[in-house]
């Protein structure tokens, strides 16, 4: 059976998320296979694994769990964007927006067109420089 992925973007706590959807029953599901498939190895498989449980952890509100899961992720895909915009909505979600920012501009150097990561880097962005000014 072929499976057909795609991607939208949405809003989600006031950033945006890309959401990746597919023929199979479960969005995350398709996401889990796309993930493992960009490099072959067990870190890939891992990696992908730790993505799918760090978001969920994340929907689920625990930003110290998500933060953690993502983190190992993102040393095992380094280069996978979405991972690194995933980890800079945990970092968000905890506080941490100087690191959120960081992993939000370490998303769009590796892929320029992930719309959701420039979003949300342009909203840290936008926050820290209203911040600034008196």
């Amino acid at each position: 059976m072929p499976v057909a992925i795609s991607v939208a973007v949405r809003p989600v706590r006031g950033y945006t998320v890309a959401m990746a959807s597919s023929t199979l029953r479960n969005h995350r599901v398709a996401v889990f296979v796309w993930l493992a498939a960009l490099a072959i190895g067990c870190a890939s498989f891992e990696g992908a694994r730790l993505y799918q449980s760090g978001t969920e952890a994340l929907d689920r509100g625990d930003a110290t769990l998500a933060i953690a899961q993502l983190e190992r992720a993102a040393q095992l895909v380094p280069e996978a964007s979405e991972i690194q915009n995933h980890l800079g909505l945990a970092y968000q979600a905890a506080g941490r927006r100087q690191d959120a920012e960081s992993a939000f501009q370490r998303a769009v150097d590796l892929d320029c067109t992930n719309d959701a990561a420039v979003e949300n880097l342009r909203v840290v962005q936008a926050y820290r420089h209203s911040r600034v000014q008196p």
